[in-house]
């Protein structure tokens, strides 16, 4: 199967996402990725849905998340005309001897160290899912003792903007 990842934007409403969710899961959809946060538009979210799914599936879906009331456009972003990124957060096993060795990692990486305690660190990274998963290869050795993972955010690339042409449609 093949990973597609779809932008939804909707109004702001309660349940919204429920509904949304709902539609994958009736279809035996498999949700990779999810998250959800507001737009440039007050009363607008957007939902980034990163699922597995063969093209017919995927077309019969969003053909009925356009019919869901409070979902305004649907596009599917393609890696090639997307910027896609994950964010993570890895506690790291790291003693007096590995400190060293754990920080130069992930500066290997451009991930930061945001905390530090005695027997461990806090790291942050930021990048596409090959980075995140090569980062946490190199960790592996060292003792990964918690990951905590946010859903994949996109947007598409260029200087058109998929709210604004969904909020034209809408308001005309």
């Amino acid at each position: 199967m093949a990973r597609h990842t779809l932008s939804v934007l909707v109004e702001d409403v309660p349940g919204v996402l429920t509904r949304v969710a709902s539609l994958f899961a009736r279809r035996a959809f498999n949700i990779h990725s999810l998250a959800v946060g507001p737009t440039e538009n007050k009363g607008i979210s957007r939902i980034t849905v990163v699922v597995d799914a063969e093209g017919d599936l995927l077309e019969q879906v969003t053909k009925q998340l356009n019919k869901l009331i409070n979902v305004i456009k649907i596009v599917e972003l393609t890696p090639e005309a997307s910027v896609q990124r994950d964010h993570i957060l890895v506690k790291v096993r790291a003693d007096a001897a590995t400190r060293l060795q754990v920080t130069q990692a992930a500066d290997l990486f451009r991930a930061s160290v945001v905390d530090v305690s005695t027997d461990s660190l806090i790291i942050e990274a930021t990048g596409n899912a090959d980075k995140i998963n090569a980062l946490l290869a190199v960790l592996e050795p060292f003792g990964i003792r918690e990951i905590v993972q946010a859903g994949t955010l996109a947007v598409g690339r260029g200087s058109k903007s998929m709210s604004d042409r969904a909020l034209r449609s809408v308001s005309a």
